[in-house]
Order: structure tokens, then C-alpha cells, then sequence
């Protein structure tokens, strides 16, 4: 029976959000030259080339914070099942965000998408407060990113909505 090495945990944990976001990615590069660029967008919206590695940066700091809820609740547990299953509920809604907004062109759908991700965010933060500060602490630029994003999603809809 082969042993899995210590430091495996921590870089699959580390490297599960970047999934989603990899998959995601597909869609996004064909959607940005041929529908996001002819939105009209804020002045203050980041340029394209932010968005990755911001979120490149984010998934690996939420995901290691999974990581230390789950070491320190000694893994798959009774006791894990709701801060990792609200980080799970929440993966799910950051990466479901991208065949809304991107994929089917549906950006208040993606704004209501947002929404719930921050809210499964901040559940998830607050869970993870009371067993791993520092993994509750890892979440705050998400959240703030997070903001950033639906305030974003919300102009470009309201801004684009009676666009065919």
C-alpha cells in the first residue's frame, strides 16, 4: 500500500480551484474578441490581461486556505462537511459565473451568479474563521475582488441589457 506523500494534500487543494477557472478560460478567449469587447464597459473596468492573473492569484490563496480547514479538521469529516462543503457550494458558483456571463451572454443571470458567489464566500470565510484564521483571512481578497466584479457585472448590464 503506497503512502500518500504530506505535501500531496496541500498542492491539490491548492491547485483544485484553478480547474474551473482553466475550463472557464476556453470560453472567455473566444468571447472576449467577439461579443465582451463590443460591450460598453466603465471607465474604471481593469484591462483584459488583469483578469488572469488576479484570479490565478486568488484561486491559489482560497484554495490553499481549503486546505488548512481541512488539515485542521483532520480531513474528510462530520466536522468538515459544512466549511468545506460551503467552499465546495462556492467553487461551484465561481465556476458556473463564466458560461452565464461569457458562454451564454446572460449578464444579469451573471450578476445573480455573482451575488450568490459572495454570499457563499463570506459563509465560507465566517466558517472557516472560528477553526483557521488565516484561511478565514485568505478569503478577504476574494471578497473584495468579488465586489469589484458584480459592481462591474452590474454596469455592463444595465449598460448592454438592450443590446441583441
Amino acid at each position: 500500500m503506497e503512502v500518500v506523500p504530506a505535501w500531496a494534500p496541500a498542492v491539490g487543494f491548492t491547485l483544485l480551484p484553478h480547474a474551473g477557472g482553466f475550463l472557464g478560460s476556453n470560453i472567455t478567449k473566444r468571447e472576449i474578441p467577439t461579443w465582451y469587447e463590443t460591450l460598453q464597459k466603465p471607465s474604471w473596468c481593469p484591462p483584459n490581461w488583469v483578469f488572469a492573473p488576479v484570479w490565478g492569484t486568488l484561486y491559489t490563496s482560497m484554495g490553499y486556505g481549503s486546505y488548512l480547514v481541512w488539515k485542521e479538521l483532520g480531513g474528510f469529516s462530520e466536522k468538515s462537511l459544512v466549511p468545506l462543503g460551503l467552499y465546495a457550494g462556492n467553487l461551484a458558483l465561481n465556476w458556473a459565473w463564466t458560461p452565464v456571463f461569457f458562454g451564454a451572454h446572460k449578464m444579469g443571470w451573471g450578476l445573480v451568479t455573482l451575488l450568490l458567489t459572495t454570499g457563499t464566500a463570506t459563509a465560507t470565510a465566517a466558517s472557516w474563521y472560528n477553526i483557521n484564521k488565516t484561511a478565514a483571512y485568505l478569503m478577504v481578497p476574494y471578497l473584495a475582488w468579488l465586489s469589484l466584479a458584480s459592481a462591474l457585472n452590474y454596469r455592463i448590464w444595465k449598460d448592454n441589457r438592450n443590446k441583441k
